[in-house]
């Protein structure tokens, strides 16, 4: 809601000293390791805000965010905040980061920690220079498939997807910043409940997920859609904002791009089939005793889950009224 330099970086400033100790809570080396590399790369990234809030403050006399006309300024602040995001080639601090942290903090550090550097994006979106966001967009798509191959950690896996949906906002805001706002709502509400889900079934791994059927078998059923959704696979929520992205890049005559990034699609969908093959669709040769995993009754409502993940799945009809 800010519209002064100063403001804004005091701002993210609070958010990013709000979340060290959330994610310090759990007396871990693991816990420790993922802090100092959080608060390294954010408060790195927000001295360079503050660099270039005042090196165009110096040039235009002005601390206006939306006044943003000198070019070093829009460089060094796009890469600030790229690496806030976790955008490619500054991507290395989020995987590491989500792996240390339960899954609730890594929700928040997965979806409402990026709402503070993409509100500035948004609002500074006229002045910056597209091709430095267009190749990164690029670079995250192709680095989030390509990380999320070889994963078994859930969490990382993840992590690798967030870089990917990053990638495609990135590559929209300078030419349509309001799909990219669809996008990372969109985003948001898919994440929410994938979290959500593998709290409640207590996966961290690959392997965990392969008892998932014992737990509850609808909540299986409906992680193989939502999974479905993450991946962009029409019929379902998650292919709208790739079908918009692709379109707004092809009408600006970015053809190769959209290809590449559409074939970058694939390499994230591998993974999330593997998630959904490995929970859903098969049997694993060590299956449990008993037909159903003894445990105690979950201590939270699972209303919300479910609640976003129909959203997450049945949103797709509604494209033409939320492109309007």
């Amino acid at each position: 809601s800010s519209f002064h330099w100063l403001m804004a970086w005091i701002g993210l400033e609070l958010n990013t000293l709000a979340i060290i100790p959330i994610i310090a809570k759990q007396h871990h080396p693991r816990a420790t390791e993922a802090t100092t590399k959080y608060f390294l790369t954010q408060a790195a990234a927000s001295a360079m805000i503050l660099f270039s809030s005042t090196t165009n403050a110096w040039f235009t006399g002005t601390w206006d965010i939306s006044q943003l006309t000198n070019p070093m300024s829009c460089t060094t602040l796009t890469l600030a905040l790229s690496m806030k995001l976790g955008l490619a080639p500054l991507h290395f601090w989020l995987p590491e980061v989500l792996q240390g942290t339960p899954m609730k903090t890594a929700l928040v550090i997965a979806t409402w920690q990026k709402l503070a550097p993409i509100t500035l994006l948004y609002l500074t979106h006229n002045s910056i220079n597209p091709t430095p966001l267009l190749i990164m967009g690029l670079l995250s798509t192709l680095t989030g498939g390509w990380g999320g191959l070889n994963q078994t950690q859930t969490r990382k896996i993840l992590a690798f997807s967030s870089i990917a949906h990053l990638g495609w906002m990135a590559s929209i805001i300078t030419l349509n910043p309001n799909i990219m706002l669809l996008n990372l709502i969109i985003y948001i509400i898919m994440t929410t409940p994938m979290f959500m889900l593998l709290k409640f079934t207590m996966s961290n791994t690959i392997k965990d997920l392969t008892t998932t059927w014992t737990t509850t078998p609808q909540t299986t059923a409906l992680m193989m859609l939502l999974l479905m959704s993450l991946g962009g696979l029409p019929p379902l929520t998650g292919f709208m904002p790739k079908w918009l992205i692709l379109q707004e890049l092809t009408t600006h005559n970015l053809t190769t791009m959209a290809a590449i990034m559409a074939m970058s699609a694939l390499l994230s969908l591998f993974f999330y089939l593997r998630l959904s093959y490995i929970s859903a669709l098969t049997m694993h040769p060590t299956t449990t005793k008993t037909p159903n995993k003894w445990r105690f009754q979950p201590n939270y409502s699972t209303t919300p889950f479910m609640t976003l993940s129909i959203v997450s799945i049945f949103l797709l009809p509604m494209t033409p009224m939320l492109c309007t």
